[in-house]
């Protein structure tokens, strides 16, 4: 009998990818939207890939073996539910891993550099603000401490690329096994507060979950070294963007760059998101914002349908569950 792979959610420039990754002998059905997705789509599914479908659409999978989350973070995924209906849950952890780490260089750069800050001030008064040594936020990077948030794949990759810039790399990671940071070439931090106390630059690369939710937050900014710059491209939610707000006006945090956000479009009642937004003084020019778009490469775009796909299909075909994220709930794969 015939396997069938569902994408509730693919653009058409990329159903040949898609194909090419699983191969002959799976029917192969694309949809733009959840929306289009009949009940009888859903029902005869043996695998779903793609955006989570929510909670009403999973309950319509009679016979799916795997749902495939086309992407690195799975927060909203009922991986509990899932796991109790024998559907495996993977994630796509493989790609957008050099796109991420390269973005979060490139907001330290800016920061470090004042690029955004030159910027602006040329657009305002293109003769007057010509002043090369006015550098607010200016820091040699080779003398700098770079500290990361967990060491995962792109944490490891953000800390190759700040030891490339001759930084002083340094992680706070407590599920990462000792020897790591041997292996590795930078140190390692015992706890939160040991790593923000030492950094002049910390960029925060952990995965949503409970014990990560606010975790860089008043506690961690309370033991920061003052003046140090602050980067997230992992997941809103890991910073507390109130404490954030008071520890950037207090000057603990001399700058922060945000690709990620609690809530996104960016809620602009949030006090950190309105005075940037308003142009409050004491805020202008330190806070750079870009709107998730870390993993956004056309690369990545064709990586993370390519690799979606094809642990789907691994599955179906030669039963090799990769990038599982739900096994402590697996009891009984169907």
């Amino acid at each position: 009998m015939t396997m069938r792979i569902l994408w509730p959610v693919m653009p058409p420039e990329f159903d040949d990818v898609a194909r090419d990754a699983v191969g002959a002998g799976f029917e192969t059905i694309f949809r733009r939207s959840i929306e289009e997705v009949t009940d009888a789509e859903w029902a005869s599914a043996d695998a779903v890939v793609g955006p989570y479908p929510g909670a009403a659409n999973i309950g319509k999978l009679a016979k799916a073996r795997i749902y495939v989350k086309a992407a690195v973070g799975f927060d909203e995924v009922d991986v509990a539910t899932l796991g109790g209906m024998g559907i495996a849950v993977a994630n796509t952890p493989d790609y957008g891993t050099r796109e991420v780490a390269d973005h979060a260089m490139a907001l330290v750069m800016t920061l470090s550099k004042s690029i955004a800050y030159h910027d602006q001030m040329l657009q305002e008064d293109l003769k007057g603000n010509w002043r090369p040594a006015h550098n607010p936020f200016g820091k040699r990077l080779g003398v700098c401490t770079f500290g990361v948030v967990g060491a995962g794949r792109i944490g490891t990759a953000a800390m190759r690329r700040a030891a490339a810039f001759d930084m002083d790399v340094v992680f706070y990671d407590p599920f990462v096994p000792n020897g790591y940071e041997l292996a590795l070439g930078v140190r390692r931090a015992d706890s939160l507060a040991e790593l923000m106390g030492q950094c002049d630059i910390v960029s925060v690369h952990a995965p949503l979950n409970t014990e990560t939710r606010g975790l860089v937050g008043k506690d961690a900014f309370a033991a920061a070294k003052k003046g140090m710059i602050l980067v997230n491209t992992a997941r809103g939610g890991v910073v507390d963007v109130d404490a954030l707000h008071d520890a950037m006006k207090d000057g603990t945090v001399l700058a922060a760059g945000l690709d990620v956000l609690p809530e996104e479009p960016a809620d602009p009642q949030r006090r950190l998101i309105k005075a940037w937004k308003d142009g409050e003084a004491w805020i202008k020019h330190r806070l750079v914002l870009t709107p998730h778009s870390a993993f956004y490469t056309p690369e990545s775009m064709r990586d993370i349908r390519f690799l979606s796909s094809r642990t789907a299909a691994r599955y179906l075909r030669d039963n090799r569950l990769e990038n599982c994220v739900n096994k402590a709930y697996l009891a009984t794969p169907r």
